[in-house]
């Protein structure tokens, strides 16, 4: 996938949020542009990847290295992570606990607010369902940042997912930090812009749709896109 401009030429409030989705093997790092009023533009995505044979402590140094680098590099105002939650699988959930921690760190290391999310959350900002497959996500967050195709694997759409529910969901409880005070700049730029800003076809999509049960979102938030109004392109 070929890697858009990172320079940062802001004429309005613009929010730039990078997005991990944590994991060992591989861990999907997406960073955003959105506007005040919702329209998304992607920046970058890529994934970390480790090998399952190389040692722990080797592949959280990778994971910590990748995730240090595209933050240094892209220069977002906020970090975006799922928030891990219990499983079955407890060496599943260890390995993406141990990542999320370290792009918690890479975060807060260089003064960076933190939003963690849940799975559901994001399923639910992005496609207008909490339930939603991973193929529905996937579709969405397509459509949302203008793309002809998700990005793969699955991990680069669930970051760019995870960054674009975070700009959306800016100022909610699930941001790490006491208050207000832990926004930076552009980030209270961004918000009192887009609180000035007319709801987005897409967010009363999503509203009506979450209403109607599964499936529903996707097929609302896409007749909005087919309108002209949703996503990275007028």
């Amino acid at each position: 996938m070929s890697r858009p401009s990172s320079t940062r030429t802001r004429t309005s409030p613009v929010l730039r949020v990078l997005g991990v989705d944590p994991g060992l093997t591989r861990c999907g790092v997406g960073v955003v542009e959105v506007a005040p009023n919702r329209r998304a533009r992607l920046v970058h995505v890529t994934v970390v990847r480790t090998p399952a044979d190389m040692a722990l402590e080797q592949r959280l140094l990778r994971i910590a290295d990748g995730i240090a680098a595209e933050i240094d590099e892209h220069r977002p105002d906020a970090v975006a992570v799922e928030r891990v939650f219990a499983q079955a699988n407890v060496r599943t959930v260890m390995g993406t606990a141990q990542a999320a921690g370290l792009a918690l760190h890479a975060a807060a290391a260089r003064g960076l607010p933190v939003g963690l999310h849940t799975p559901s959350e994001v399923k639910a900002a992005v496609t207008g369902y909490g339930n939603a497959d991973k193929r529905q996500v996937q579709t969405m967050i397509a459509r949302v940042l203008g793309l002809d195709e998700a990005p793969k694997p699955a991990d680069a759409a669930d970051a760019l997912a995870l960054a674009v529910c975070h700009a959306w969901r800016l100022g909610s409880p699930d941001r790490v930090g006491p208050g207000p005070s832990t926004l930076t700049p552009a980030q209270r730029a961004w918000r009192d812009a887009q609180a000035g800003a007319a709801e987005s076809p897409l967010a009363r999509a999503a509203a009506a749709a979450s209403r109607k049960g599964p499936g529903a979102g996707v097929g609302a938030a896409a007749a909005a896109r087919r309108s002209g109004s949703v996503g990275g392109r007028p």
